[in-house]
């Protein structure tokens, strides 16, 4: 079974969080929401508070198949500034392991470097946060082992991104029909 670590802390945005985490275990994923505070309850930037399966705190993580980071503000500048965080990505980026990012987030990815020279995605106003990527405007994107996406409008496709990339196109298939999501057009 495949397994993801969604990363939440205080000022998440709720759907880019709890999207990907509904859709990846309806595909067959294991899925584990990460609290960075000490407390399991942790509230999204629009006040909706979830609890989360445990607390980071620095602790080790059980080996992932994919990081994801939900974006809001300032939900990405808190899992930014958390440096226990910062560590695990760059040893993900490292071993080339799966790592997404949504919305704000990817700007976490651009400034840590991750993105030079990659197909990239983020909130509109974001993109100079990318560092040196190549910008698209399209609802998700992946390339190499990161996948990127574009913002809460676009979780559905972000998650289905990660489904395909973590699971295999018709793992992805059979996710957008049941979950009724309609195809996009060739995007790229």
């Amino acid at each position: 079974m495949k397994k993801a670590a969604i990363f939440i802390a205080p000022g998440f945005e709720e759907v880019e969080a709890l999207t990907p985490a509904d859709a990846l275990v309806r595909a067959g994923a294991d899925v584990e929401l990460i609290s960075i505070t000490e407390e399991k309850n942790v509230t999204s930037s629009h006040g909706v508070t979830i609890v989360c399966d445990r607390v980071f705190q620095g602790k080790p993580i059980e080996e992932k198949d994919i990081l994801i980071l939900p974006g809001g503000m300032p939900g990405t500048k808190n899992l930014q500034a958390y440096e226990p965080l910062t560590q695990l990505l760059k040893d993900y980026h490292n071993r080339k392991k799966w790592i997404g990012a949504i919305c704000a987030a990817p700007m976490i990815l651009g400034e840590l470097g991750f993105l030079k020279g990659r197909k990239a995605t983020c909130y509109p106003g974001y993109e100079h946060h990318l560092k040196d990527a190549h910008h698209y405007p399209v609802p998700a994107i992946t390339d190499g082992h990161i996948i990127t996406g574009r913002g809460v409008g676009a979780a559905m496709e972000f998650a289905i991104e990660i489904a395909g990339n973590l699971l295999g196109a018709q793992k992805a298939s059979e996710l957008r029909n049941k979950m009724v999501v309609p195809p996009l057009a060739d995007h790229y």
